[in-house]
């Protein structure tokens, strides 16, 4: 019996592609739910990530360590996934840890599972090459954004694009995310 919860990922995935009963019943069978407090760690650095979260309710953020400072790559919320790419798909060690910004409910599958998903239907891979094809458009958009534009142009455009979020991100985050100073962003934003 489906729950509201698996209706919220099936309901995703529709967006997508057309999900058949097989499939939803593949899903039900392989996606785990977990929920983690804010500041607890969805994925630590040091270990390769084996798994791929569908964040329910909440908000999240990667990041790395660079000489002892933490630098924000990008935040995740509802409806969207969230892993460690190049450590998901390569089975590496990377940079990156993930953590909870806020209290986060999850849905996670492991890589195996996504795998038999993407042999086992078709459809899967579409929805792969549909969803990756905007958050490819989104990190070149980021590129460009962070090369070519003033620090106010890229506060004004973090707003627009996490225009649903961004009162929920700290400061703090939000300028290591921008690459400007906290006091920089405080200027900007008076």
């Amino acid at each position: 019996m489906e729950t509201q919860k698996e209706s919220i990922l099936y309901h995703h995935f529709e967006k997508f592609i057309p999900i058949s009963e097989s499939l939803k019943i593949e899903l039900f069978n392989r996606i785990e739910y977990q929920e983690f407090k804010k500041g607890e760690l969805l994925h630590q650095s040091h270990k390769v990530c084996t798994k791929s979260y569908f964040i329910q309710k909440g908000l999240v953020r990667s990041f790395f360590l660079k000489d002892g400072k933490e630098i924000t790559e990008f935040f995740s919320c509802e409806n969207e996934w969230v892993n460690s790419p190049k450590s998901f798909m390569q089975r590496k060690v990377d940079i990156y840890d993930i953590d909870a910004i806020e209290d986060t409910s999850v849905f996670w599958l492991e890589i195996n599972d996504l795998g038999y998903l993407f042999d086992h239907f078709p459809e899967m891979e579409r929805y792969a090459r549909l969803s990756m094809g905007a958050i490819m458009r989104h990190l070149l958009e980021r590129i460009t954004i962070l090369r070519f534009t003033t620090a106010k142009e890229k506060y004004n455009h973090f707003c627009e694009v996490y225009k649903d979020i961004y009162h929920r991100i700290p400061l703090g985050m939000v300028a290591s995310y921008l690459g400007i100073t906290q006091e920089t962003l405080s200027r900007i934003r008076k």
